[in-house]
């Protein structure tokens, strides 16, 4: 009896020990994606009242913890039944981030010079519909959690790449572990962010030695976040063209022979040229699915009824 129940916890042991290897080697594999998710998620929740900003992040937060519970059974299943089927699902999130990229930059471009859309903290102070602030707020929400539905998928494609040949009960495992963190790593540190302006502003009411840091912090703060909506914006092209890359060989094999030529050249380099090229095939690939479905809104629009 006890020499099976030190074999038990030997198996148990070894389990968790493996389970802890491969853990650290998706979570460094995946490192990118979820910095990614970081950049693109805090500008997303960012510009509501303070009150609502926590709110906020945990409503995205409880979809980000959906979508994983959505992804981490279907990628195990369409690995085991259908694995041909992995990559043309990636590719179809890819080319969304990237079609929601070059929206956002044609909307920028559109409306240049026109005075800023009043953020959701500034539609209260202005006493604007409870209904309208929900609406939005939910709205925005939705966006949020969509976007994270492709990363969190890229996120777990990636990990189970990681777990080929392991048993079930490992894939699940680790699948679940890099699920959870990323999940509270990103939002966790999407919370402190948007938190930065009021910790600012309480240092400055309290008065002495603390105005001088919150101060900083209130000046850092709106930087911070014009920063990550360009980093945001960025990471749907970089991402999304990544994708794209992986999936179109021609493609693939141009962009990995540009980088093999850059080899002396240092690893910081290749990164910025793979990234940079990334990002231009994730910009013209958006443009094309922009293209295709404005002239398909345009087909199918229907004429109006004869008077």
């Amino acid at each position: 009896m006890a020499s099976s129940l030190l074999a038990l916890l030997d198996d148990i042991t070894s389990l968790l020990d493996d389970v802890a290897t491969l853990t650290k080697v998706a979570a460094t594999k995946t490192s990118g994606v979820m910095g990614d998710d970081l950049a693109l998620n805090a500008q997303q929740v960012a510009g509501f009242a303070a009150e609502r900003e926590l709110p906020v992040v945990w409503a995205v937060a409880k979809g980000s913890f959906v979508n994983k519970l959505i992804l981490v059974p279907a990628a195990l299943a369409i690995s085991a039944f259908v694995p041909a089927a992995v990559l043309p699902l990636l590719m179809i999130g890819g080319l969304f981030l990237c079609y929601e990229g070059v929206e956002k930059l044609l909307h920028k471009w559109m409306h240049r010079g026109e005075p800023a859309e009043p953020s959701l903290a500034h539609a209260i102070i202005e006493e604007a519909p409870e209904a309208d602030i929900a609406a939005l707020e939910k709205t925005r929400v939705k966006g949020a959690v969509r976007t994270d539905f492709v990363l969190s998928a890229e996120i777990i494609v990636i990990t189970l790449g990681t777990l080929a040949g392991e048993p079930l009960v490992r894939q699940v495992t680790v699948l679940s572990l890099i699920g959870i963190a990323a999940t509270v790593f990103v939002y966790g540190i999407v919370a402190g962010i948007v938190k930065i302006d009021d910790l600012g502003l309480r240092l400055v009411r309290r008065g002495g030695a603390s105005v001088r840091a919150g101060e900083l912090l209130l000046a850092t703060a709106p930087r911070l976040m014009r920063a990550l909506s360009v980093l945001g914006t960025a990471a749907m092209f970089t991402v999304g063209g990544h994708i794209i890359v992986e999936g179109v060989p021609p493609i693939h094999h141009a962009i990995e022979g540009v980088v093999e030529s850059l080899h002396g050249a240092g690893g910081v380099v290749t990164w910025i040229v793979s990234t940079v090229l990334d990002a231009v095939v994730g910009v013209a690939s958006g443009a094309l699915v922009v293209a295709v479905v404005m002239a398909g809104k345009k087909l199918f629009a229907r004429t109006p009824a004869a008077a």
